[in-house]
């Protein structure tokens, strides 16, 4: 049986399971108002930045100075501090190489507005000569999310990428600056039994307190959405070591799957950071379409659109209800360009400032964009 064949049979059956599940819940268990985050719209100004080739780094590993932001700049995390929002973006260097193909790093930019940013000189997270580097290298470091917690400490999550296995990796920091590597997220748990599975896109549940996204212990614990093609759950006292949820036969508990014929047929991958409300914990995720059978024809085989769900706040890996639609999907000329050119909404960065939600994108896996709620 192929991989296509396999994974059709697999979502088909999952797909009649969260059916199931869903008409088991009563209406008493979904919310009376809309618990959406709905009305985005992307900015004039879009993409708000680029690739840029002017930026040098000497890298530690070649001991050559590289063009680190030659390539790409996209699928960033979003912070405020101190009424300044700033953004850990993802730079990729070779133009000449292939997806997948290129060295990944992570910069830094800050803007008093939220649109124009101003970039840091040289990547503030990247492959080194370190006890990282069998992990880091050669791929990089990629798509990051960044949360703070009650304590004032920012907590990275990113794909570590040696072109081998994808590795759920984190980093903590006091001044979005400087960063200390604390390795793969997984490594400790279950006597390593994920550390060599493929892991990637940590979404740490977090709570709206006085205008910014602090990260919120549930029972003692912080919560972390996470995975690629299906939603996952983790656990962590810390924010650094996790925990996967498991089944009772010990495999890795599914809180979220793909729809068949839908935008969201082939990939269901956490976005920015989950938000904790009243009427329970709301995951944005990426959705991207299966290319043949399976793919629905609303939407381009291969794109990737942003979709929402809405979890139990008391039981966090229990679905209440799935927007039946995308939010955001690709709709201006250069996001169906670049290098990914079937089109990428690929949300990373959610942040509420000046009574206003932005989300930062990742477009064409080339450029970053911004859509505002009001």
């Amino acid at each position: 049986m192929n991989y296509r064949i396999s994974l059709l049979l697999t979502l088909a059956i999952l797909s009649n399971s969260c059916k199931e599940e869903k008409s088991a819940s009563t209406e008493a268990e979904k919310p009376t108002e809309s618990p959406w985050l709905l009305g985005f719209e992307k900015t004039k100004t879009n993409p708000i930045m680029q690739a840029d080739s002017t930026y040098l780094f000497l890298d530690p590993i070649s001991k050559k100075e590289v063009q680190w932001q030659k390539a790409d700049v996209f699928n960033p995390g979003a912070i405020v501090k101190n009424d300044t929002v700033f953004l850990l973006f993802r730079a990729e260097d070779n133009p000449d190489a292939i997806l997948g193909g290129r060295t990944s790093r992570i910069g830094l930019a800050y803007s008093t507005n939220g649109i124009d940013f101003t970039k840091y000189p040289e990547p503030v997270l990247f492959p080194d000569n370190d006890e990282f580097a069998q992990w880091d290298q050669p791929g990089g470091i990629e798509d990051p999310r960044i949360v703070e917690t009650p304590d004032g400490t920012y907590i990275m999550l990113y794909t570590s990428w040696n072109k081998d296995v994808a590795r759920l990796s984190s980093a903590t920091s006091k001044n979005l600056k400087n960063w200390t590597k604390q390795g793969p997220v997984f490594e400790n748990a279950n006597n390593g039994k994920f550390l060599n599975e493929w892991s990637k896109s940590g979404s740490i549940v977090t709570e709206l307190v006085h205008g910014r996204l602090i990260a919120k212990k549930i029972n003692g614990k912080y919560l972390m959405y996470w995975g690629e093609l299906f939603v996952n759950l983790a656990t962590s006292i810390n924010g650094v070591d996790w925990e996967p949820s498991l089944t009772d036969k010990g495999e890795l508990l599914h809180s979220f799957k793909p729809t068949l014929n839908d935008f969201d047929s082939h990939l269901t991958e956490p976005g920015p950071p989950a938000l904790f409300t009243e009427a329970g914990i709301l995951l944005l995720y990426n959705g991207k379409n299966l290319s043949g059978e399976g793919a629905t024809d609303k939407y381009p085989e291969g794109t990737y659109c942003g979709g929402q769900v809405l979890f139990d706040k008391n039981d966090p890996t229990k679905m209440i209800e799935r927007l039946d639609a995308p939010f955001i999907c690709p709709s201006l000329p250069h996001e169906i360009s670049g290098q990914y050119k079937a089109g990428t909404t690929f949300i990373e960065g959610l942040v509420y400032f000046k009574d206003k939600w932005f989300l930062y994108y990742g477009t064409a896996d080339s450029m970053v964009g911004l859509a505002v709620k009001e």
